[in-house]
């Protein structure tokens, strides 16, 4: 299969010349639009749109479909209104709630689709890995943001969004051009998500028994 031309600095995520590079690296790819899924779904959509319309990378499998106009031009809006909407208290949350039926298979979508040219098997694997991925990023991105919004001021709510921004645009040039590093931050990452959706889950079931207590 001949190399696919990317630009220089993008390689070699997008260089599958050869095997097991090849699968390293598109695996790298799914594990990483399944995160990303999780965190900033529309700026993802719209960053790889862009990337294969107007900078000339050739997405693996099905991911060129990304660059039509109109994905890019619905993604721009949805991103817009998701760059805002994130940033105001309960409208955050409620946002999210409504999204987590649509992150998730998004991720496992998106995953899914840079095995388009790789097999079934292989589609599937990276579907259950992308959707995991950005499940448990959706869920600790939704758990944190529902903490925040106990607090009345919106300072935390602007400076967590805008940490999450960073996180995602950081998280992209990494995942293109250090794919490696990407995937051992990737990984640090997750287990934080981890141990805070275990916190959370225990101040939750701490309300709870207080509450029952108190009703008793």
């Amino acid at each position: 299969m001949d190399p696919a031309p990317v630009l220089e600095g993008l390689q070699p995520l997008l260089d599958w010349r050869g095997l097991p590079l090849d699968l390293a690296s598109l695996t790298a790819l799914a594990a990483g639009l399944g995160w990303a899924s999780g965190l900033r779904l529309y700026g993802l959509v719209f960053t790889l749109g862009m990337l294969s319309r107007y900078a000339g990378v050739h997405m693996p499998g099905g991911l060129d479909v990304l660059g039509h106009p109109l994905i890019l031009g619905l993604s721009g809006l949805l991103l817009a209104t998701e760059f805002l909407a994130d940033k105001i208290p309960l409208i955050d949350s409620l946002w999210d709630s409504v999204h987590t039926f649509i992150r998730i298979p998004a991720g496992a979508a998106l995953a899914a689709a840079v095995m388009g040219d790789q097999g079934t098997a292989l589609q599937v694997a990276m579907g259950l890995l992308g959707g995991s991925l950005a499940a448990g990023t959706h869920m600790a991105k939704a758990g944190l943001r529902a903490a925040i919004n106990t607090s009345p001021e919106p300072v935390s709510n602007v400076t967590t969004s805008l940490t999450e921004d960073a996180l995602a645009a950081g998280g992209l040039w990494a995942l293109f051009t250090h794919p490696l590093r990407f995937l051992s931050g990737l990984a640090i990452f997750m287990l934080l998500a981890l141990w805070l959706l275990v916190r959370l889950w225990r101040v939750v079931a701490g309300m709870f028994r207080r509450a029952d207590g108190n009703a008793g």
